[in-house]
C-alpha cells in the first residue's frame, strides 16, 4: 500500500450524487460579434461557466474539436475560424475565478475585433443565446468510507455523477478544486492524491476517460 495512506477509513463518508440540469436562456443575446462582446461583459458568471465547463457534459463523446460553446459559435456561425481557435485555446483549468476567465475571453474578442473591425457587425448565421442551468441534485445509494469503496463507487456511478462532482463542483468551489479531491484531502488526509486527481485534463478526454483516470489514480494508491 502507498505509504501516503495512514488511515484507510475516512472521517466522513463520501456520498455519490448525480444531477439534472434545467437549462435557462438568459437575457443576453448576440447576433454579431460586437453584440457578443457586449453580452460577454454583462452576462452572469453562471453563463460563463455554462458555456465553458458544462460544455464537456453536453459533448462528452467528442474527443476533438472546439472546447467551448463560444469558440464553436465563432467558428460555425460567424465563420471566424481565427477567433474560434483563439477562444478554444483558453485553458480554463488555469483560472481560479470566473471573473478572470471572463476577462481573458473578453481580451481575446477585443483583440480580434481590433484586428478585424469588419467582422464586428457582420450578422451571424444564428444568434448566440447566453444560457445558465439550475441544478437538481439526485442522491444515489453509493457511499464510500475508504479508498476501496471510493474506487468501487467511481466505477459504478453514471458519467452524470462524475460531471457533478468533478466539474460542476468547481463553480461552487470557486474553481479551486472538485468534490473528489476535497474529500480525499479533508476526510482521508490524502492531499497529494487529491492534487493528482484535480490535475486531470477535462478537455483531452471524454467523461468516461476522466472516470478511468480517477479510478486508476485511486487504485494506484491502494495497491
Amino acid at each position: 500500500m502507498n505509504p501516503e495512506i495512514a488511515n484507510p477509513q475516512a472521517r466522513a463518508p463520501f456520498h455519490f450524487n448525480s444531477a439534472a440540469h434545467l437549462l435557462r436562456i438568459g437575457r443576453e443575446r448576440a447576433a454579431n460579434l460586437a453584440e457578443f462582446r457586449d453580452a460577454l461583459h454583462l452576462c452572469p458568471e453562471e453563463s460563463i461557466f455554462q458555456h465553458t465547463f458544462r460544455t464537456l457534459q453536453e459533448h462528452h463523446f467528442i474527443r476533438q474539436g472546439f472546447s467551448n460553446d463560444f469558440a464553436h459559435w465563432a467558428f460555425a456561425d460567424c465563420n471566424e475560424a481565427g477567433l474560434g481557435e483563439r477562444l478554444a485555446s483558453v485553458d480554463i483549468r488555469s483560472f481560479t475565478s470566473i471573473a478572470d476567465l471572463r476577462q481573458r475571453l473578453l481580451q481575446i474578442v477585443n483583440d480580434y475585433l481590433q484586428s478585424h473591425p469588419q467582422s464586428a457587425g457582420r450578422a451571424a448565421r444564428k444568434p448566440f443565446y447566453f444560457c445558465a442551468s439550475d441544478t437538481v441534485v439526485v442522491p444515489t445509494a453509493l457511499v464510500a468510507q475508504s479508498l476501496r469503496e471510493f474506487a468501487a463507487g467511481l466505477s459504478q456511478v453514471t458519467i452524470h455523477s462524475i460531471h457533478h462532482h468533478f466539474i460542476e463542483a468547481r463553480l461552487r468551489l470557486k474553481l479551486q478544486s472538485n468534490d473528489f479531491s476535497v474529500w480525499l484531502d479533508e476526510d482521508l488526509g490524502l492531499a497529494k492524491l487529491g492534487t493528482r486527481i484535480n490535475r486531470i485534463d477535462i478537455y483531452t478526454s471524454t467523461l468516461e476517460g476522466v472516470r478511468q483516470q480517477i479510478v486508476q489514480i485511486v487504485k494506484s494508491a491502494i495497491h
